[in-house]
């Protein structure tokens, strides 16, 4: 169980400076910054954890809940995100993946505009008090990737 203390180090208080690309097509280069809070904490003896997500868009504020799980026999992390807006949505197939070096990837298959998708996130830059999570699409096969997002975090307690 190498792997299951992980994201121990997000359990707390976060300021988030978010960056993400202001169309999800293919070829945007318009950005757009906002701010945001992110708390965590862990469950099931550290086997899970949740987080409540503050996001302050400049067209109005939504929260969102982020669920991850450790699985000890595959040695990966699953993670989902309820999007507050859509809360009668059904969740998205869960991110799978683990730590290599103190870099997380996980990795879904996804469809984007009745297309199919790779989908991407790295958590890197990990210290007691600053995290980078960093989302990106790939319509082929994870040949090529566009990073769409990118929140960097501070530790607030």
């Amino acid at each position: 169980m190498s792997g299951l203390h992980d994201f121990d180090f997000l359990v707390g208080t976060w300021h988030g400076h978010h960056r993400k690309l202001k169309a999800r097509l293919a070829g945007s280069h318009e950005w757009i910054e906002f701010d945001g809070t992110l708390d965590v904490r862990k469950l099931m003896d550290g086997f899970a954890d949740v987080s409540d997500n503050v996001i302050n868009l400049p067209d109005g504020v939504y929260r969102g809940v982020g669920l991850r799980s450790y699985d000890p026999v595959s040695g990966q992390w699953a993670s989902w995100f309820l999007d507050g807006r859509y809360p009668a949505d059904n969740l998205d197939p869960p991110m799978k993946g683990s730590f290599v070096n103190g870099v997380g990837t996980l990795y879904a298959d996804d469809v984007l505009q009745g297309k199919p998708i790779k989908v991407r996130v790295i958590w890197s830059h990990i210290t007691s008090t600053s995290a980078r999570w960093e989302q990106a699409y790939s319509p082929d096969g994870g040949k090529t990737w566009e990073t769409n997002w990118v929140s960097d975090f501070t530790r607030v307690h």
